[in-house]
């Protein structure tokens, strides 16, 4: 009997995907709920599982087709179970005993009858006594032969210099000297060598021409429907990390100890935009038609980059997370985001944004927002700076900020106020935990 592959329900408003890949061949044995086939949706990919145990019988639709909710992709065929049986059953078949027996007993009389071969007690000792001559002493000798000629590089006083300053590796450079010494001109003429040509040129052409996956194209369209739509402005502010990285290091591994992550620099940034969020509720807002809708709950989009594109999955309830609770989500989202187990579910009903380029080491950029949100806070990386404190020049560690938000909705006083929020809340961690 035949079961039917069909696509399953997708997800709230994804109709279609796309084959990505098929798991198994055709005529391969499956067990049930194993995974047969991939399929790429606009936010997702899904993999839809065998529904009995056999083989795969047909295949209906190729990778890189499209496919709608419900429709066919291909058969498993559940007969092979009397098969697999059939196959066991001569496998695991032992003949008769007597067989071999007999089988036994004619080797023996062979074995009997045939003369037996004389062995010199010399000869058949000698092969032992080599074994014992031969001990791997004279490998030694001929390893350390060798390395001692690959040590015997000759090198000019002058080369030596040049190369430790220029970090120039020497064991692949032939001297021009006398006796093979490596001269100051054999570094210098590597000035004149041109690099080889690039491999992916070579294996792929001067230009490539690529189909584009459907989470791209999605990204695509949702970017575009955003600067088009949204009436996008972004304030910049600056933060002296210090605090928060002292209070990092003094308790991370206490904290790691006892809740079994690592304390991050996302949880304070999450609970600093709680409480912004909260002072400015049109932050966390959203324009329907021409209506404006406030959130009351606190659903904060974490921007996770993958090999496949910007993925955003959301924390829940934020308000009621503690640092441990967020840390803990934010790596199972992220780990589930880069092994492409990220479920619709978890990209859906985000109010706010935080995007970190700073771990790819961005100093500044305007972030884009996230339709249907309103706002997005970019973080960046971290630099020793000097700014003025107490009337005094110090080197303190700072991050820019920069919110990109939608005027329509938000005005530059609140944009503004939020942003210092949160520069207040990070530069007094303390804050953080009075909820002030």
């Amino acid at each position: 009997m035949s079961e039917k592959i069909t696509v399953p329900t997708l997800g709230e408003s994804v109709s279609e995907a796309t084959v990505s890949k098929w798991l198994k061949s055709q005529g391969e044995q499956v067990s049930v709920d194993e995974p047969l086939v991939e399929l790429e949706t606009d936010k997702v990919n899904v993999e839809v599982p065998s529904p009995v145990s056999g083989v795969l019988g047909s295949i209906a639709v190729k990778e890189g087709e499209t496919v709608n909710v419900g429709s066919l992709l291909g058969t498993v065929d559940s007969h092979s179970d009397n098969k697999e049986n059939k196959i066991k059953e001569v496998k695991n078949y032992n003949p008769p005993q007597k067989e071999k027996e007999e089988k036994i007993l004619r080797d023996f009389k062979e074995d009997k009858n045939s003369k037996p071969k004389k062995i010199k007690p010399a000869q058949a000792a000698e092969p032992i006594l080599r074994l014992e001559e031969e001990e791997p002493l004279i490998l030694e000798q001929i390893h350390e032969e060798k390395l001692s000629k690959k040590k015997e590089k000759h090198i000019s006083p002058a080369a030596r210099k040049m190369a430790q300053e220029s970090k120039v590796d020497l064991s692949h450079i032939e001297g021009s000297g006398k006796n093979g010494v490596i001269l100051k001109e054999d570094i210098m003429s590597l000035m004149g060598s041109k690099p080889a040509p690039s491999e992916r040129k070579i294996q792929h052409g001067p230009e490539e021409r690529v189909k584009m996956t459907r989470l791209r194209l999605t990204i695509a369209k949702r970017l575009k429907e955003a600067q088009e739509n949204a009436a996008m402005l972004t304030t910049f502010n600056e933060v002296d990390m210090s605090e928060v990285i002292s209070m990092r290091s003094q308790y991370k591994q206490e904290f790691e100890s006892k809740y079994g992550v690592k304390l991050g620099f996302m949880s304070f940034f999450v609970k600093a935009c709680v409480i912004g969020l909260k002072n400015y509720p049109a932050i966390n807002a959203e324009i329907q038609g021409e209506e404006i809708i406030y959130k009351n709950y606190y659903n904060i989009s974490i921007a996770v980059g993958t090999d496949r594109g910007l993925v955003v999955p959301v924390l829940r309830k934020t308000d009621e997370m503690s640092f441990a609770d967020i840390e803990n989500n934010i790596g199972d989202l992220g780990q589930k985001a880069r092994d492409g187990k990220i479920t619709i579910e978890d990209l859906q009903g985000g109010t706010f944004t935080i995007t970190n380029g700073g771990i790819y080491g961005s100093m500044l950029s305007t972030p884009i927002l996230n339709p249907p949100q309103s706002a997005v806070l970019g973080m960046h990386n971290i630099i020793q700076r000097a700014i003025v404190i107490d009337g005094k020049v110090e080197v303190r560690p700072v991050m820019y900020l920069a919110l990109s938000y939608d005027h329509r909705i938000i005005d530059g006083k609140e944009a503004v106020s939020f942003l210092k929020i949160i520069k207040e809340s990070l530069e007094q961690p303390k804050r953080l935990f009075l909820n002030i």
